[in-house]
């Protein structure tokens, strides 16, 4: 922790960041790192969030925060106009007007040890951790245990139906809620989990032999070939609440090393609002 009186800047920030998520580590489509502000300015309070979104810039300058670290990149692809006009022109104004910088860690903080996936794994009380899918060898983010995902073992193996309960317990709330793919009645031990979309890694996990996946934004046919194809067990949560999570590891570690304020959004940006489950068969009322 810092020892100076003096408040850290936005290089100070960034800086700690970048030690701790090079952005060397991100996928080379990412767009990681400073995204507004001025270095030199002075930061008190951070704003930690996993989305930029109108609602979550207003809450941090509500709160009068100096910076916002997001997860989630403001301008991931190429823009040739941030015009007050346009949906991301309004939040550049916005921050830039209110002196607030942006700083995005994303697959650099997704492969990071600890990084997302190492906060979703403790809301499970995952043991021995492992990396789900390891960076290619020799790339910079290679080595001492990074890499997208983890697999670990729960404390007591549980059934799919008892996990998938325990997953709509301990992960935020949603709309969305979890889902469940594979026997209900299936014993899980070992779980792997990967924060944010992860069908992807779907052979990998069947590779590592696990009981069940958990992630978000599971598709229809992917989900269905890897079942039949025998592959474990799969949950399906709504992609903010797997990353969430991650926040107060970053709002902790923020706090600890430079002595800053920490805002931790709670605001739920998952973009399903309604979710209403099917009655049963035996649940509906008899025909007279």
């Amino acid at each position: 922790m810092r020892t100076t009186t003096a408040p850290p800047t936005v290089a100070d920030v960034v800086a700690l960041l970048d030690r701790r998520y090079p952005p060397g580590w991100a996928e080379e489509w990412d767009r990681v790192g400073l995204v507004l502000g001025d270095p030199a300015l002075p930061v008190r309070r951070i704003a930690c969030v996993v989305d930029v979104v109108p609602e979550t810039v207003a809450e941090a300058l509500a709160a009068g925060v100096d910076m916002i670290v997001a997860h989630h990149p403001l301008l991931l692809r190429g823009v040739s106009s941030v015009a007050a006009t346009t949906y991301k022109g309004r939040i550049v104004h916005q921050l830039i007007k209110a002196d607030v910088a942006l700083h995005v860690a994303h697959t650099n903080a997704d492969v990071a040890n600890p990084g997302v996936s190492d906060a979703l794994a403790a809301r499970f009380g995952l043991t021995g951790l492992r990396p789900l899918h390891r960076p290619r060898p020799g790339s910079p983010a290679d080595g001492e245990g990074r890499g997208i995902g983890r697999i670990g073992e729960l404390p007591t193996p549980m059934t799919l139906a008892e996990l998938t309960r325990q997953a709509a317990a301990v992960l935020p709330v949603t709309a969305w809620g979890v889902r469940a793919a594979g026997d209900p009645g299936r014993r899980v031990r070992t779980l792997a989990v990967s924060g944010g979309s992860g069908d992807g890694f779907l052979a990998e996990a069947t590779a590592a032999g696990v009981d069940a996946f958990l992630t978000a934004d599971l598709r229809h046919h992917p989900a269905g070939e890897h079942l039949a194809a025998g592959g474990p067990a799969l949950l399906d949560a709504a992609h903010w609440a797997t990353e969430r999570p991650w926040l107060d590891d970053l709002a902790a570690h923020l706090r600890d090393a430079l002595g800053v304020e920490t805002v931790v959004s709670d605001l739920d940006t998952d973009p399903w609002t309604v979710h209403a489950a099917a009655p049963r068969p035996d649940d509906k009322e008899p025909r007279p």
